[in-house]
């Protein structure tokens, strides 16, 4: 698919988004907000990619800490997003969206002296995970559009046909989480009105403290213990979309990284990060991403290709390694997930990659924009234990896992030029994992006791859409 460039000032009357599966199949920035998934069941891009230059973003009201505090992250929202919802009701919304979301930092925390190697902390949310970010700009978002009323068109574009997502009725939000995605969505969306929300994970295999914040919420939000894997509660959220019967009963919506509300907004800290890199030290910045779902890493992909800063991407995945995998053989070959310490990342065939081939059709060109590496439990246990005695830093299953990929680059690709890793979720949510490691339990924030203090309820179901269809309608 030919993707044409436009400069990011230009007008655009209503710049279209199209299905990775069937280009044909067309929407508006608010109706692939509200459908999440393609009728086809294909995943939303754009099909016109603004592009920036760093002075477009970065004046000189900004300096390097400022790029990154609430304030800054909120005002490049509004500069970076505006050519996405142009043309669309929300546009006039956006700075109050974007206002509304990002009311935390997201700071870079130096790792030694030079400057050269730092910690992108996106753990200052509510759920103190990155996943906030996307979370409540999609929240925001959905909110406005339900006070609309009437009928959402899904077929803006004129001529291409679409699945109509009718506002007289609660919109109920599906959302599959391998961990935390299902906290950031709940905490998002608790208790706005006209809004419910479903979340789905894996039994038994998300840990303790995650599994609390999952089912700790209540009014509009409702648990689901799905009795299998992260991949098998995926494959229910877009079996759901399909389904005919339930389509007939209730307006559905996705708040995962497939829904394009969650994934744009993600771009938003990558480019606060490398704008301020390059700022304070005249470079690029790489990047070192913990991967699952691929959603993260798919949000500083598409921030290098609207032209921000950014050199290298590596992926970081566990021992779920179908990306690393595919991109040493360039075959495809999905498998069932495997439950690690990272449990985030326990994925064997993430959604997103549909995006990452629309972006890279061609291997070559795929390979040549990241890589990847794979690494296990006994890895991660031995990097959250140098991560702590040499930086004295508590890091999470996930970014350990980056940090032990950024070790294990070679020394001319570390060396002299700026790196990030990226950490995606705070420490005090794996304290079963951490503190044995280090003797010692890292500090929990005062959002996540708050939430661990509540009263939790969940229903298990098996990992069948009719078993899906009856807990929805009980």
């Amino acid at each position: 698919m030919s993707v044409p460039v436009m400069a990011a000032g230009n007008h655009v009357s209503v710049l279209r988004f199209v299905s990775t599966r069937d280009p044909a199949r067309a929407a508006s920035f608010d109706d692939a907000l509200e459908q999440g998934l393609a009728p086809d069941g294909g995943l939303y891009v754009p099909f016109e990619w603004p592009e920036f230059s760093p002075g477009d973003l970065a004046g000189e009201a900004f300096d390097s800490e400022e790029l990154t505090s609430a304030q800054g992250l909120a005002r490049l929202a509004g500069a970076m997003l505006r050519p996405f919802a142009a043309g669309s009701t929300l546009a006039e919304h956006l700075p109050k969206i974007a206002e509304e979301a990002f009311t935390f930092d997201a700071p870079l925390v130096p790792l030694g002296s030079d400057g050269l190697l730092s910690v992108l902390e996106l753990t200052h949310g509510p759920t103190a995970a990155f996943k906030d970010f996307g979370a409540r700009f999609l929240a925001a978002c959905l909110t406005r559009l339900r006070e609309r009323g009437g009928a959402a068109l899904a077929a803006s574009v004129p001529g291409t046909p679409g699945r109509s997502v009718p506002r007289s009725r609660p919109l109920t939000i599906l959302v599959a989480t391998s961990g935390d995605t299902g906290g950031a969505v709940a905490a998002a969306f608790h208790r706005r009105a006209g809004i419910e929300v479903a979340v789905l994970f894996p039994k038994g295999l998300v840990s303790p403290l995650q599994e609390r914040q999952l089912t700790c919420w209540g009014d509009n939000v409702r648990s689901f213990a799905v009795r299998g894997t992260f991949d098998d509660c995926q494959h229910l959220v877009k079996e759901a979309f399909l389904d005919r019967e339930l389509a007939a009963t209730r307006s559905l919506s996705s708040a995962n990284s497939i829904n394009l509300g969650r994934l744009l907004p993600q771009t938003i800290y990558y480019a606060a990060a490398s704008l301020a890199i390059r700022r304070a030290l005249g470079m690029p910045a790489s990047f070192v991403v913990p991967s699952g779902n691929l959603g993260n890493a798919l949000a500083c992909l598409w921030a290098r290709r609207l032209g921000l800063p950014i050199a290298e991407i590596v992926l970081a995945h566990n021992v779920n390694r179908a990306v690393p995998d595919f991109l040493r053989t360039g075959t495809w070959s999905p498998r069932p997930s495997v439950a690690t310490l990272a449990s985030a990342m326990d994925v064997g065939n993430p959604s997103n990659l549909e995006r990452l081939r629309s972006l890279y059709p061609d291997l070559d060109a795929l390979r040549g924009a990241v890589s990847a590496d794979s690494v296990d439990d006994e890895q991660i246990r031995a990097r959250i234990r140098a991560g702590f005695d040499r930086y004295g830093q508590f890091w999470c299953p996930h970014t350990a896992a980056a940090a032990e990929a950024y070790e294990r680059l070679p020394g001319a690709r570390r060396n002299r030029r700026p790196w990030v890793i990226v950490a995606t979720a705070h420490a005090a949510k794996f304290l079963g994992v951490v503190e044995p490691l280090l003797g010692r339990a890292p500090p929990v924030p005062h959002a996540l006791a708050e939430l661990y203090a509540r009263p939790t309820s969940s229903t298990e179901i098996a990992p069948t859409l009719a078993a899906l269809r009856t807990a929805l309608a009980a």
